[in-house]
């Protein structure tokens, strides 16, 4: 009895950790549908020891993946389930706000750039003011937060 008891049980986990991470929101959707905002608005922030930042227009930080070499997304899959890109309908443009410069805007495909530098949110910053993902080494590489003029900023918060 017990060795059909454990697949079941292994399976209502395995759902039920599916249905949490779903219910959960900002860390469970594919990131083609959640992560496509109707204005991709890049705001600035100033957040403790690291200055003044880029943050999307809920005010969550923003960061760039030192593998993407200033030219295209590189972050793809189970990378971008922890770091969603920015994106923007089909047909959109982002917009600047705060100390965003509108002139280092850009698109690869339908993902903001900054100064070249695709945008990502990090699932450990669940509200505005944070910065969990500065300078950490995940998932092939460095990530840090761009500062309004797009240069890359490397403090240790």
């Amino acid at each position: 009895m017990r060795r059909s008891v454990t697949p079941l049980r292994i399976g209502l986990l395995g759902a039920l950790a599916a249905a949490l991470v779903v219910a959960g929101g900002s860390s469970a959707a594919p990131s083609s549908v959640r992560h496509v905002t109707k204005a991709a608005t890049v705001h600035t922030r100033t957040i403790k020891k690291l200055g003044t930042v880029l943050v999307n227009s809920k005010g969550l930080t923003l960061y760039m993946f030192k593998p993407d070499h200033q030219k295209r997304v590189t972050c793809k899959g189970t990378c971008a389930v922890a770091w969603p890109p920015l994106k923007v309908k089909k047909g959109q443009k982002p917009t600047a706000g705060g100390a965003a410069k509108k002139k280092l805007l850009g698109l690869d495909g339908r993902v903001v750039t900054y100064n070249h530098w695709p945008l990502y949110r990090y699932i450990g910053d669940s509200k505005p003011g944070q910065a969990n993902g500065q300078a950490t080494n995940l998932n092939g590489g460095l990530w840090y937060v761009l500062s309004p003029s797009g240069k890359i900023i490397k403090t240790k918060p």
